[in-house]
Protein backbone atom coordinates (compact mmCIF):
# COMPACT_ATOMS: atom_id res chain seq x y z
CA UNK A 1 0.00 0.00 0.00
CA UNK A 2 1.56 3.27 -1.06
CA UNK A 3 1.33 6.57 0.70
CA UNK A 4 1.02 9.91 -1.01
CA UNK A 5 3.77 12.15 0.13
CA UNK A 6 3.16 15.82 -0.47
CA UNK A 7 6.21 18.03 -1.03
CA UNK A 8 7.20 21.06 -3.12
CA UNK A 9 10.45 22.14 -4.82
CA UNK A 10 10.86 25.83 -4.02
CA UNK A 11 12.85 28.10 -6.27
CA UNK A 12 15.60 30.11 -4.60
CA UNK A 13 14.54 33.72 -4.48
CA UNK A 14 16.14 36.23 -6.85
CA UNK A 15 17.01 38.35 -3.81
CA UNK A 16 19.19 35.57 -2.41
CA UNK A 17 21.07 35.30 -5.71
CA UNK A 18 21.68 39.06 -5.74
CA UNK A 19 23.04 38.96 -2.18
CA UNK A 20 25.34 36.07 -3.05
CA UNK A 21 26.66 37.91 -6.08
CA UNK A 22 27.35 41.04 -4.08
CA UNK A 23 29.24 39.05 -1.48
CA UNK A 24 31.37 37.33 -4.13
CA UNK A 25 32.18 40.65 -5.80
CA UNK A 26 33.09 42.20 -2.46
CA UNK A 27 35.46 39.33 -1.70
CA UNK A 28 37.11 39.62 -5.13
CA UNK A 29 37.46 43.39 -4.76
CA UNK A 30 38.94 42.97 -1.30
CA UNK A 31 41.53 40.51 -2.58
CA UNK A 32 42.42 42.81 -5.50
CA UNK A 33 42.92 45.89 -3.34
CA UNK A 34 44.85 43.89 -0.74
CA UNK A 35 47.37 42.66 -3.27
CA UNK A 36 47.50 46.06 -4.94
CA UNK A 37 48.32 47.73 -1.62
CA UNK A 38 50.84 45.03 -0.81
CA UNK A 39 52.63 45.50 -4.14
CA UNK A 40 52.79 49.29 -3.70
CA UNK A 41 54.31 48.93 -0.25
CA UNK A 42 56.94 46.39 -1.19
CA UNK A 43 59.10 48.42 -3.56
CA UNK A 44 62.63 47.17 -3.15
CA UNK A 45 65.52 49.38 -4.25
CA UNK A 46 68.52 47.39 -5.39
CA UNK A 47 72.16 48.42 -5.54
CA UNK A 48 71.57 50.51 -8.69
CA UNK A 49 69.35 53.53 -8.09
CA UNK A 50 67.76 55.40 -10.99
CA UNK A 51 67.94 59.19 -10.69
CA UNK A 52 65.95 61.30 -13.15
CA UNK A 53 67.19 64.30 -15.13
CA UNK A 54 65.50 66.51 -17.71
CA UNK A 55 66.83 65.39 -21.13
CA UNK A 56 66.76 68.99 -22.38
CA UNK A 57 69.06 69.99 -19.51
CA UNK A 58 72.16 67.91 -20.16
CA UNK A 59 74.06 69.50 -17.28
CA UNK A 60 71.89 67.58 -14.83
CA UNK A 61 72.99 64.32 -16.42
CA UNK A 62 76.61 65.43 -16.00
CA UNK A 63 76.07 65.94 -12.27
CA UNK A 64 74.44 62.54 -11.83
CA UNK A 65 77.24 60.84 -13.74
CA UNK A 66 79.84 62.67 -11.63
CA UNK A 67 78.16 61.42 -8.47
CA UNK A 68 77.86 57.92 -9.93
CA UNK A 69 81.55 57.74 -10.74
CA UNK A 70 83.20 59.69 -7.93
CA UNK A 71 80.89 59.59 -4.91
CA UNK A 72 78.36 56.73 -5.05
CA UNK A 73 81.00 53.94 -4.62
CA UNK A 74 81.93 55.43 -1.23
CA UNK A 75 78.30 54.90 -0.14
CA UNK A 76 78.04 51.33 -1.50
CA UNK A 77 75.49 52.20 -4.18
CA UNK A 78 75.39 52.50 -7.93
CA UNK A 79 73.54 55.31 -9.69
CA UNK A 80 72.02 55.32 -13.15
CA UNK A 81 70.99 58.56 -14.84
CA UNK A 82 67.60 58.28 -16.56
CA UNK A 83 66.02 60.91 -18.76
CA UNK A 84 62.28 61.45 -19.12
CA UNK A 85 61.06 64.59 -20.87
CA UNK A 86 57.70 64.79 -19.10
CA UNK A 87 58.42 66.22 -15.62
CA UNK A 88 55.00 65.27 -14.23
CA UNK A 89 55.46 61.63 -15.26
CA UNK A 90 58.95 61.72 -13.79
CA UNK A 91 57.57 62.91 -10.45
CA UNK A 92 54.91 60.21 -10.61
CA UNK A 93 57.63 57.60 -11.18
CA UNK A 94 59.55 58.86 -8.14
CA UNK A 95 56.41 58.84 -5.97
CA UNK A 96 55.72 55.24 -7.05
CA UNK A 97 59.30 54.07 -6.54
CA UNK A 98 60.08 53.37 -10.21
CA UNK A 99 62.84 55.97 -9.90
CA UNK A 100 64.75 56.61 -6.69
CA UNK A 101 64.83 60.41 -7.05
CA UNK A 102 64.90 63.40 -9.35
CA UNK A 103 67.13 66.50 -9.18
CA UNK A 104 65.61 68.94 -11.67
CA UNK A 105 63.28 71.06 -9.52
CA UNK A 106 63.35 73.59 -6.73
CA UNK A 107 60.90 73.22 -3.87
CA UNK A 108 58.45 75.84 -5.13
CA UNK A 109 58.14 74.27 -8.58
CA UNK A 110 57.67 70.92 -6.84
CA UNK A 111 54.89 72.39 -4.70
CA UNK A 112 52.98 73.35 -7.86
CA UNK A 113 53.28 69.78 -9.16
CA UNK A 114 52.27 68.22 -5.84
CA UNK A 115 49.31 70.57 -5.39
CA UNK A 116 48.08 69.78 -8.90
CA UNK A 117 48.60 66.00 -8.82
CA UNK A 118 48.61 64.91 -5.19
CA UNK A 119 51.97 63.12 -5.43
CA UNK A 120 53.66 62.20 -2.14
CA UNK A 121 57.12 63.70 -2.66
CA UNK A 122 59.64 65.31 -0.34
CA UNK A 123 62.36 67.82 -1.35
CA UNK A 124 65.55 67.01 0.56
CA UNK A 125 69.15 68.16 0.18
CA UNK A 126 69.98 71.14 -2.08
CA UNK A 127 72.08 69.96 -5.02
CA UNK A 128 72.67 73.01 -7.26
CA UNK A 129 71.23 76.33 -8.33
CA UNK A 130 70.21 77.23 -11.83
CA UNK A 131 71.99 80.22 -13.29
CA UNK A 132 69.22 82.82 -13.53
CA UNK A 133 69.64 86.28 -15.01
CA UNK A 134 68.52 89.12 -17.24
CA UNK A 135 69.29 89.06 -20.97
CA UNK A 136 69.07 91.83 -23.53
CA UNK A 137 69.71 91.95 -27.26
CA UNK A 138 69.67 95.76 -27.26
CA UNK A 139 71.47 96.96 -24.12
CA UNK A 140 74.79 96.16 -22.44
CA UNK A 141 73.86 96.81 -18.82
CA UNK A 142 70.85 96.95 -16.56
CA UNK A 143 71.35 100.70 -16.17
CA UNK A 144 70.82 101.21 -19.91
CA UNK A 145 67.28 99.84 -19.81
CA UNK A 146 65.08 102.84 -20.67
CA UNK A 147 61.93 103.95 -18.94
CA UNK A 148 58.99 101.96 -20.27
CA UNK A 149 61.23 99.03 -21.32
CA UNK A 150 59.38 95.83 -22.20
CA UNK A 151 60.60 93.10 -19.84
CA UNK A 152 59.51 89.48 -20.33
CA UNK A 153 59.29 87.22 -17.29
CA UNK A 154 58.20 83.57 -16.79
CA UNK A 155 54.46 82.96 -16.70
CA UNK A 156 54.54 80.12 -14.17
CA UNK A 157 54.08 81.20 -10.56
CA UNK A 158 57.20 79.62 -9.07
CA UNK A 159 59.63 81.25 -11.50
CA UNK A 160 57.77 84.53 -11.89
CA UNK A 161 58.33 85.10 -8.18
CA UNK A 162 62.04 84.48 -8.63
CA UNK A 163 62.23 87.02 -11.49
CA UNK A 164 60.38 89.74 -9.59
CA UNK A 165 62.40 89.09 -6.45
CA UNK A 166 65.57 89.54 -8.52
CA UNK A 167 64.36 92.93 -9.75
CA UNK A 168 63.47 94.01 -6.23
CA UNK A 169 66.89 92.99 -4.90
CA UNK A 170 68.43 95.18 -7.58
CA UNK A 171 66.26 98.14 -6.54
CA UNK A 172 64.39 98.25 -9.85
CA UNK A 173 60.92 97.62 -8.44
CA UNK A 174 59.27 97.27 -5.04
CA UNK A 175 56.89 94.47 -4.12
CA UNK A 176 54.01 94.52 -1.67
CA UNK A 177 55.71 93.96 1.71
CA UNK A 178 52.78 91.81 2.81
CA UNK A 179 53.52 89.28 0.06
CA UNK A 180 56.32 86.75 0.35
CA UNK A 181 58.65 87.59 -2.58
CA UNK A 182 59.00 84.01 -3.83
CA UNK A 183 55.26 83.87 -4.63
CA UNK A 184 54.97 87.43 -5.97
CA UNK A 185 53.02 88.16 -9.14
CA UNK A 186 53.01 91.21 -11.42
CA UNK A 187 49.96 92.51 -9.54
CA UNK A 188 52.08 92.65 -6.37
CA UNK A 189 54.40 95.36 -7.75
CA UNK A 190 53.71 98.52 -5.75
CA UNK A 191 56.53 100.68 -7.10
CA UNK A 192 57.87 100.66 -10.66
CA UNK A 193 59.84 103.93 -10.95
CA UNK A 194 61.11 103.24 -14.46
CA UNK A 195 57.71 102.22 -15.72
CA UNK A 196 58.78 98.81 -17.02
CA UNK A 197 56.10 97.01 -19.03
CA UNK A 198 56.01 93.36 -17.95
CA UNK A 199 54.89 90.53 -20.21
CA UNK A 200 54.54 86.86 -19.30
CA UNK A 201 55.74 83.95 -21.42
CA UNK A 202 56.59 80.29 -21.00
CA UNK A 203 60.22 79.72 -20.01
CA UNK A 204 61.07 77.90 -23.23
CA UNK A 205 59.72 80.80 -25.30
CA UNK A 206 61.88 83.52 -23.73
CA UNK A 207 64.97 83.06 -25.96
CA UNK A 208 62.87 83.25 -29.13
CA UNK A 209 61.47 86.69 -28.31
CA UNK A 210 64.65 88.32 -27.03
CA UNK A 211 65.24 90.30 -30.22
CA UNK A 212 61.75 91.82 -30.06
CA UNK A 213 61.76 93.00 -26.42
CA UNK A 214 64.08 95.07 -24.28
CA UNK A 215 64.96 92.37 -21.76
CA UNK A 216 64.03 88.85 -20.70
CA UNK A 217 64.54 87.13 -17.35
CA UNK A 218 65.07 83.39 -17.10
CA UNK A 219 67.45 80.48 -16.74
CA UNK A 220 70.85 80.46 -18.42
CA UNK A 221 70.18 76.88 -19.52
CA UNK A 222 67.14 77.91 -21.56
CA UNK A 223 69.02 80.70 -23.31
CA UNK A 224 71.95 78.36 -23.98
CA UNK A 225 69.52 75.88 -25.50
CA UNK A 226 68.10 78.70 -27.63
CA UNK A 227 71.62 79.52 -28.93
CA UNK A 228 71.67 82.91 -27.20
CA UNK A 229 75.23 83.99 -26.43
CA UNK A 230 76.06 84.54 -22.79
CA UNK A 231 77.46 87.97 -23.64
CA UNK A 232 73.78 88.99 -23.85
CA UNK A 233 73.52 88.64 -20.05
CA UNK A 234 73.24 92.11 -18.48
CA UNK A 235 72.73 90.87 -14.90
CA UNK A 236 73.68 87.52 -13.42
CA UNK A 237 73.25 87.59 -9.62
CA UNK A 238 73.24 84.60 -7.31
CA UNK A 239 69.81 83.07 -6.92
CA UNK A 240 68.38 82.77 -3.40
CA UNK A 241 69.04 79.41 -1.76
CA UNK A 242 65.30 78.82 -1.50
CA UNK A 243 65.28 78.27 -5.29
CA UNK A 244 68.03 75.64 -5.23
CA UNK A 245 67.19 72.43 -7.04
CA UNK A 246 66.69 69.58 -4.62
CA UNK A 247 67.03 65.84 -4.48
CA UNK A 248 63.35 64.89 -4.50
CA UNK A 249 62.38 61.51 -3.03
CA UNK A 250 59.11 59.59 -2.72
CA UNK A 251 57.88 60.40 0.80
CA UNK A 252 57.11 56.79 1.72
CA UNK A 253 60.66 55.74 0.82
CA UNK A 254 62.54 58.29 2.95
CA UNK A 255 63.56 55.65 5.50
CA UNK A 256 64.60 53.03 2.96
CA UNK A 257 68.29 52.13 3.62
CA UNK A 258 69.26 52.55 -0.04
CA UNK A 259 67.46 55.87 -0.33
CA UNK A 260 69.25 57.10 2.79
CA UNK A 261 72.57 56.24 1.11
CA UNK A 262 71.46 58.12 -2.00
CA UNK A 263 70.60 61.16 0.09
CA UNK A 264 74.01 61.10 1.78
CA UNK A 265 75.76 60.76 -1.57
CA UNK A 266 74.03 63.89 -2.93
CA UNK A 267 74.79 65.75 0.30
CA UNK A 268 78.51 65.04 -0.16
CA UNK A 269 80.47 68.34 -0.35
CA UNK A 270 82.38 67.11 -3.40
CA UNK A 271 79.35 68.02 -5.52
CA UNK A 272 79.63 71.70 -4.59
CA UNK A 273 83.37 71.63 -5.31
CA UNK A 274 82.66 70.06 -8.71
CA UNK A 275 80.10 72.75 -9.54
CA UNK A 276 82.56 75.49 -8.61
CA UNK A 277 85.53 74.13 -10.57
CA UNK A 278 84.28 72.09 -13.52
CA UNK A 279 85.04 73.16 -17.07
CA UNK A 280 82.18 71.09 -18.49
CA UNK A 281 80.36 73.62 -20.72
CA UNK A 282 77.03 71.96 -19.88
CA UNK A 283 77.53 72.75 -16.20
CA UNK A 284 79.89 75.71 -15.76
CA UNK A 285 77.85 78.90 -15.29
CA UNK A 286 74.61 76.99 -15.86
CA UNK A 287 74.36 74.88 -12.70
CA UNK A 288 76.06 76.72 -9.89
CA UNK A 289 76.96 75.89 -6.26
CA UNK A 290 74.22 76.36 -3.68
CA UNK A 291 74.43 79.87 -2.18
CA UNK A 292 74.63 80.59 1.54
CA UNK A 293 71.25 82.31 1.78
Amino acid sequence: MSKDVNFQLKKRSKFAWVISGVVVLAVIAGIFFYFKSQSSETVVFGDTLKVHFEPAMAGEESIIKFVAKNIAPDYDIKIEAVGLQDPVQADRAVADGQYAATIYQHQWWLKQVVDANGFELTPTVEVFQWGFGIYSDKYKSIDELPSGAVVVIPVDGANQGQALWLLQREGLIKLNPNIEPRIAKIRDIVENPRGFEFKELDLLTLPRVLDSVDAAIGYISQFDAGKISRDKVILFPKAPKTFASRLVIGTKFLNDPQIKKLHDAFADPRIQEYLATTDDPLVAGVLTPVSDN
